[in-house]
């Protein structure tokens, strides 16, 4: 069980994930505003924030982006039915999962406990560091060296380029990556789109032409190993 911090306006809303929150275990705290869960976060350290995309004043993006620049807390965004685009948004600030309103509180309240787990198993990551031409991936430590300088990744694209790196060659579709990264039977695939996206801007030297992370056109993605 873990510290959650809920921040959503629509006090019913906050009510009701609260309560359901509570009810599995977890310790929760919750703000109605960007500002107030900034502060919060700030003064109190969480290992899960849930955030509603439409807040007064700062909003969710907003908070999302304001967090990923000191932070690597898991965060599940709130978001309005059918706004595709915001989700898309959502995910490339930072956030690890999306759960669409009106959803079920059952449903966040897994989505919570999966992203606490940390997604990936640990006897799936390698237990030495691995390396791959200039890069190194150390799961021990979680850090991840390119070229003499540690890179600023979040938990779940520490997770994926571990993962990857550690079977160079293998053909891993999307569905697979979030089973095994993700730890998830359920959820938006696009979720590991855009993650490998984010990844790539961080691993590649033109993540337009990416060198080491490979799109399979109609499979999946494929770690290449550097000489």
């Amino acid at each position: 069980m873990g510290r959650v911090l809920v921040v959503d306006d629509d006090h019913t809303v906050r009510e009701v994930v609260v309560s359901y929150l509570r009810a599995g275990g977890h310790e929760v705290t919750e703000a109605g505003d960007g500002e107030t869960a900034l502060k919060l976060l700030r003064d109190s350290p969480q290992d899960l924030v849930v955030l509603d995309l439409m807040l007064p004043g700062i909003d969710g993006l907003e908070v999302c982006r304001r967090l990923r620049e000191r932070s690597d807390v898991p965060v599940i965004m709130l978001t309005a039915l059918g706004h595709e685009t915001d989700r898309v948004v959502g995910l490339e600030r930072g956030a690890d999962d999306y759960v669409t309103k009106p959803f079920s509180p059952r449903e966040l309240v897994l989505r919570v406990d999966s992203v606490l787990r940390r997604a990936t198993p640990r006897d799936l990551l390698p237990v030495e560091p691995v390396q791959d031409g200039d890069l190194v991936v150390d799961s021990a430590r979680r850090t991840a060296v390119l070229a003499g300088k540690e890179l600023a990744l979040t938990a779940r694209e520490f997770d994926l380029l571990a993962f990857l790196v550690s079977a160079p060659g293998t053909v891993h579709t999307r569905e697979d990556l979030l089973a095994r990264v993700w730890g998830w039977s359920f959820g938006d695939q696009s979720t590991v789109t855009v993650h490998v996206r984010r990844l790539r801007e961080k691993v590649e030297a033109r993540p337009t032409s990416p060198t080491r992370l490979l799109t399979v056109w109609g499979v999946g993605y494929r770690w290449e190993a550097q000489s």
